[in-house]
Order: structure tokens, then C-alpha cells, then sequence
């Protein structure tokens, strides 16, 4: 394990954490029709990429256990990008189905470094 490590992960925990407290009992149409929170998630989604991005190079042993993180920075660089090419319903389907076993995933990772609130 690579000492930037942790904090890495911890990053990508708090901001998985952040998007999926703010939608809760929200719908997609509650997150089309609010700007602040469309804005709060894809800058979360964003921390969450590069987070996983400066993971895969300082610790590619530990990335290649998230899921899919290769697609989770790709999403990120569409976020950044492609701002004009963001689809709504992608975003929330994301939320919905893959945010919450990323958070297993790193919560997990965090657990078997030693990281007592996992």
C-alpha cells in the first residue's frame, strides 16, 4: 500500500457518501429541476474520477479492486469535458445502480487497511 493511499479512498467514501445523502427521497425529476444539486453531484462524481484517476497511478494494485474503475474515470472526463454531453438519466441511473457498490467496494478497501469508521 502506497501512503497516499487512504486518503485516496477516504475521498472517494466522503464524496459517494455526499451524493447519496443529498438525493435521498429526491427523484430524477427533483435532479433535473435543481441546478445546485445537478452541479453538487457532478462535482462529487468529479472527485470521485480523480480521486480514482491519482489511485490507479500511485496504487494500481488497489484500483484494479474497485469496480469498474476504469469506466468511473472515464464518466469523470465526460463530467469535465463533454459538460454539454452529460445525460441527466445516465447520472441518476449511476447514482441509483453503481454508486452504492463503489462505496461497498472502498468502504471495504478502507476496512482491510485498518480505517476503524468502515
Amino acid at each position: 500500500m502506497q501512503p497516499r493511499t487512504p486518503k485516496l479512498l477516504e475521498d472517494i467514501r466522503d464524496a459517494s457518501g455526499f451524493i447519496l445523502e443529498s438525493v435521498r427521497g429526491k427523484s430524477l425529476a427533483d435532479f433535473r429541476g435543481n441546478r445546485l444539486l445537478r452541479q453538487a453531484i457532478e462535482r462529487n462524481f468529479e472527485i470521485i474520477g480523480e480521486a480514482i484517476r491519482r489511485l490507479a497511478q500511485v496504487d494500481p494494485e488497489c484500483a484494479a479492486r474497485i469496480g469498474d474503475y476504469r469506466q468511473i474515470i472515464a464518466f469523470r472526463n465526460v463530467l469535465i469535458h463533454g459538460y454539454d454531453l452529460v445525460d441527466d438519466a445516465l447520472v441518476w441511473d449511476t447514482i441509483e445502480r453503481k454508486l452504492p457498490a463503489l462505496l461497498h467496494d472502498v468502504s471495504c478497501l478502507l476496512a482491510s487497511l485498518g480505517d476503524p469508521s468502515s
